[in-house]
């Protein structure tokens, strides 16, 4: 007997405008299950950015952020960008996580910090344009023909440091 376990993970694409040019950002969403986690410590590598995302009505989901954190500490590049999200601030009657806690563990370890409702797309274009545009600060842009900015992956590849294997 063969059993397969679904990955969960969600593969999207969203592209932002910054300063007139598209930017195409790949999200790759890993759902923070702990049954996934060396599943997700692979997609660290060769990520140059990050999204942590609790829920404000949830004390585990924002207890795992540290946990989180240092995973990323462990397998991604020293110079990934990271960002903290506490998710569902629409629901404040049923709020667990103050915003000064989210905010000061976001200080604790020099990350941006935004409250944010997927279901109301409060604060969601604003976390991905901001990370977006610290990524390209200290990301080489090549402009093509088109007039669009990537990121070059291939210079990124070379200078990243790697670990054992990827997944």
């Amino acid at each position: 007997m063969i059993i397969i376990f679904p990955i969960c993970i969600d593969f999207k694409i969203k592209t932002v405008e910054l300063n007139g040019k598209k930017i195409k950002l790949q999200i790759w969403d890993t759902a923070g299950q702990e049954r996934f986690h060396t599943i997700t410590t692979s997609y660290y590598r060769g990520a140059n950015g990050i999204m942590l995302v609790y829920d404000i009505t949830n004390t585990k989901s924002f207890e795992n952020i540290s946990k989180w954190l240092r995973n990323i500490e462990e397998h991604a590049s020293e110079d990934v960008e990271k960002m903290l999200l506490g998710n569902k601030c629409d629901m404040e009657d049923k709020r667990m996580i103050s915003k000064e806690r989210g905010e000061m563990i976001a200080k604790e370890h020099g990350i941006k910090f935004y409250e944010t409702s997927a279901k109301n797309n409060i604060n969601i274009e604003t976390a991905f344009i901001a990370l977006a545009t610290d990524i390209l600060h200290k990301t080489p842009v090549k402009d093509s023909a088109a007039g669009n900015a990537g990121v070059d992956v291939a210079q990124q590849r070379q200078t990243s440091r790697s670990c054992c294997s990827n997944y």
